[in-house]
């Protein structure tokens, strides 16, 4: 996941969706931030354009999470995503994350050893606590090891939420 490009550029959308409004920033590589109404961050780029963008995933990314809402089974690993900042050890949570198919769970200490970090569960938390697009790099699939939800940046009430509609729960 290559870290996002320097640009002037920066293509905006929003997405209503049953858990309030979504802010998708993209650039010219792929989605770089998705935000949970309420929930910007600070880093959101204020040069930001509402307008029209040639780039096929901007369009795709909205299709497909306008689909995912409505209760179809939406895969969005294909769909490209492009990194501002974060660690290699935080890119590999969530390049590894992104396999994780739609309606499954995984643990920490799962996810953690598939990157070859067996013992780095906690670190994976932190990178998950990090993941500038959640949804399309689900850390809402990460739980636990006992069965407990974990964490979720946008709280656990919409982590609940998502895991519902993908019948995960």
């Amino acid at each position: 996941m290559p870290a996002r490009p320097t640009t002037d550029t920066l293509i905006v959308r929003e997405v209503e969706s049953p858990l309030g409004r979504l802010r998708l920033i993209f650039d010219e590589v792929g989605l770089c931030e998705l935000h949970f109404e309420g929930n910007v961050s600070p880093s959101s780029p204020p040069q930001a354009e509402e307008g029209r963008s040639n780039l096929w995933f901007v369009e795709e990314t909205v299709r497909r999470l306008r689909r995912y809402f409505a209760g179809e089974r939406v895969s969005f690993e294909d769909l490209p995503v492009s990194f501002p900042r974060g660690t290699d050890f935080e890119r590999r949570v969530w390049s590894e994350l992104r396999k994780v198919p739609h309606g499954r769970l995984i643990t920490y200490g799962e996810l953690a050893t598939r990157i070859g970090a067996p013992a780095a569960s906690r670190a994976v938390g932190r990178a998950l606590a990090a993941n500038p697009v959640p949804i399309v790099v689900p850390c809402h699939r990460v739980v636990r090891k006992g069965g407990g939800l974990g964490g979720f940046s946008a709280g656990l009430e919409k982590k609940r939420a998502l895991l519902e509609l993908e019948k995960a729960l």
